[in-house]
């Protein structure tokens, strides 16, 4: 399993544009992902699910995979945290 720390940087936090980037980043990978905020764990390939968890600006999140492919997955949907999901 590979996990990793992330930060919503972007001032919206995490809206219908951005969670359709992670779900559309996460579809491209066989392993199972999720995103971890306080005690809420959802799969990343639900819009729903992310929607739900209403991560706002410097909320940290914990991105976790499993799977074959885990590492390239994690590191791609770190990047568009990272990337401010291309926003700012």
């Amino acid at each position: 399993m590979k996990q990793e720390t992330v930060t919503i940087k972007n001032r919206a936090g995490i809206h219908a544009r951005p969670a359709a980037l992670i779900v559309r980043t996460a579809s491209e990978f066989e392993s199972e992902i999720f995103i971890e905020l306080d005690d809420m764990k959802i799969n990343a390939k639900s819009i729903m699910g992310i929607i739900t968890l209403g991560a706002n600006y410097k909320s940290i999140l914990q991105i976790s995979a499993e799977g074959e492919d885990e590492e390239d997955a994690v590191s791609a949907i770190a990047k568009l945290f990272e990337n401010r999901f291309e926003e700012d």
